[in-house]
């Protein structure tokens, strides 16, 4: 699994804190540097390698889209801001999103999930359902392509650089990332409950405040995800 390292640009404590936090709740994301101003990004931007820059619009000395302009690459950018009159400037700048604080962590992760948008994962092939054919996927094992049915999962986790996936009849270790596997089942029955873990939403069979069971599995809720996911499972039974 591909890791983006980070550069926070932000001169409120609290702000910081809060980014933090969440970059450490998100498995493909390392943070590598804070900066209080633009200046001190710049530094860092000379020394390091940076893959996605969190810039706060309102810096002393350089203000955060003035310091775009400096840049001759830049990296991927989610601006992260208390003011919404700046978008429309930002994005021709090609950033990633907008951020709007008090930033909640679903936006984030939405923010941070468009990274992969143009990426196509590599180790699976995706098959959507034709007339009434079970929609499917293969995953490559020892380099052999193994069919997945997307309506026997139960879940997925990472595992470092390899993802299981578990499903009711089998369970297969593949070379797949978090971030791609949210790429083409975002829009189906799955969820994020954990850093580490996404879960089959119609195969739970309980849940509480700490924890999913799910086919016998006892599978953690992260405490990023916590208010999410109770959510998300409260209003299906209403």
């Amino acid at each position: 699994m591909r890791v983006y390292s980070c550069l926070i640009v932000e001169d409120e404590p609290l702000a910081v804190e809060i980014l933090q936090e969440y970059i450490r709740e998100v498995p493909f994301l390392e943070l590598t540097a804070v900066a209080p101003n633009a200046v001190n990004a710049l530094q860092i931007l000379q020394e390091k390698t940076i893959d996605v820059l969190f810039l706060d619009i309102h810096l002393p000395l350089l203000k955060g889209l003035d310091f775009l302009k400096t840049l001759k690459q830049q990296p991927h950018v989610i601006i992260t801001t208390a003011y919404h009159q700046y978008a429309l400037e930002s994005y021709e700048f090609n950033v990633i999103d907008y951020l709007l604080k008090p930033i909640e962590f679903s936006r984030f992760l939405t923010a941070v999930n468009k990274i992969h948008v143009k990426e196509q994962p590599q180790a699976v092939t995706m098959v959507t359902s034709v007339s009434t054919e079970r929609p499917f996927l293969f995953c490559t094992v020892n380099k052999k392509r193994i069919r997945i049915f997307l309506d026997e999962l139960l879940c997925i986790e990472s595992q470092k650089e390899y993802s299981k996936i578990i499903t009711i009849s089998k369970t297969i270790l593949t070379k797949l990332s978090p971030p791609q596997i949210d790429t083409f089942l975002s829009s189906g029955n799955c969820m994020r409950v954990h850093r580490s873990f996404i879960v089959a939403i119609d195969k739970i069979d309980s849940y509480s405040a700490m924890e999913i069971e799910i086919g016998g599995l006892r599978i953690p809720i992260g405490r990023s995800y916590k208010e999410l996911v109770q959510q998300a499972l409260d209003n299906l039974g209403r």
